[in-house]
């Protein structure tokens, strides 16, 4: 195999770990919340780099299995949730 190929092979490895190291090190807290809206339940659990973004992730994403339009999906996300599991914090 031709030297600059390799550069390339190695350049390229190594960009690819970096980018995972990364992404693995912001998900530090990981949380399961519940919503209950309009009679109608969904779990999701989601990671995030602090508590307040990882809680409003499960939140957004189980209200958009729940909910249809802009008012109840406003509605959902305003509601408390009706369990929430940290996994990590």
């Amino acid at each position: 195999m031709k030297k600059p190929v390799l550069v390339g092979i190695v350049i390229f490895a190594a960009l690819m770990a970096l980018i995972v190291y990364s992404t693995m090190s912001m998900q530090s807290h990981r949380v399961e919340v519940c919503m209950e809206f309009n009679g109608r339940t969904a779990c999701r659990t989601t990671s995030g780099s602090s508590q307040e973004f990882a809680l409003r992730s499960a939140i957004t994403n189980a209200c958009a299995e729940i909910a249809s339009g802009v008012t109840e999906t406003v509605g959902c996300e305003n509601t408390k949730p009706a369990k929430i599991t940290w996994i990590k914090q």
